[in-house]
């Protein structure tokens, strides 16, 4: 075999490491469960919360999804809405320090929601709706531990939480950050655009991606050009 077709062989290989990499480091960065919106007034009522479930796998589905509500700061007047193909189960806990509210006072919360029934298809999503009377009003931040089960058997925990100033784990808990009433306030006024940016945000990085891809095959372009041209000399 020539050098000529030697250096385009190897040419051609870091092309398509390159570009394998930039398409597995776009999947990776978003391919865990998440809560939309990520953040509320503390104390809000009467809101809803949607739980992105992705399914990472190449070859197995999702067929179980546990979420586990907070119980120091619950959440009140919780409300599951029905999903195509699943089926819930709620789980009651007695809360250790009933929560005094204007109707009386509330001595069990939600602690537990499980789906089975559906499936979530390999390179697929779900969002499990989940409604509420009223969000705590004594704390920054709701942490919602989930467990997925896949059709295998594998179990993925998505418990962890970052401490401040540390990154994102590597199975990270969806995290519902409360905020002052200041905060919520301006954060409504903008409301429309977020959701637009949000809207448009897989967009947005599947139209970098294919930048970067190209990006890459046009360097890769490059090389082969310039190898032909020794060839030829």
């Amino acid at each position: 075999m020539s050098r000529a077709h030697t250096a385009l062989r190897r040419a051609g290989l870091g092309t398509a490491l390159a570009v394998t990499a930039v398409l597995t480091a776009a999947g990776v960065a978003s391919a865990h469960v998440t809560v939309h919106p990520d953040s509320y007034a503390k104390g809000a009522t009467d809101g809803a919360l949607s739980f992105r479930v992705p399914d990472e796998s190449d070859t197995t589905s999702t067929t179980k999804v546990q979420l586990f509500l907070p119980t120091d700061h619950p959440l009140l007047g919780v409300l599951v809405s029905p999903h195509d193909g699943w089926t819930a189960e709620v789980t009651d806990t007695k809360l250790k320090k009933p929560v005094r509210t204007d109707d009386g006072t509330i001595t069990d919360a939600v602690s537990e929601i499980t789906w089975t029934g559906g499936r979530i298809a390999p390179g697929h999503y779900e969002d499990f709706d989940v409604a509420f009377g009223q969000l705590p009003d004594d704390t920054a931040q709701l942490t919602f531990k989930t467990l997925q089960t896949y059709s295998d058997g594998k179990v993925v925990r998505w418990i962890e939480v970052a401490g401040s100033g540390d990154e994102e784990p590597e199975n990270p808990a969806p995290v519902l950050k409360l905020t002052s009433a200041t905060t919520s306030r301006t954060a409504a006024k903008t409301s429309a655009a977020a959701t637009k940016a949000a809207a448009s945000d897989s967009t947005a990085r599947g139209l970098g991606v294919a930048g970067l891809v190209v990006g890459v095959l046009g360097l890769a372009a490059g090389a082969f050009a310039v190898v032909r041209s020794r060839a030829a000399k």
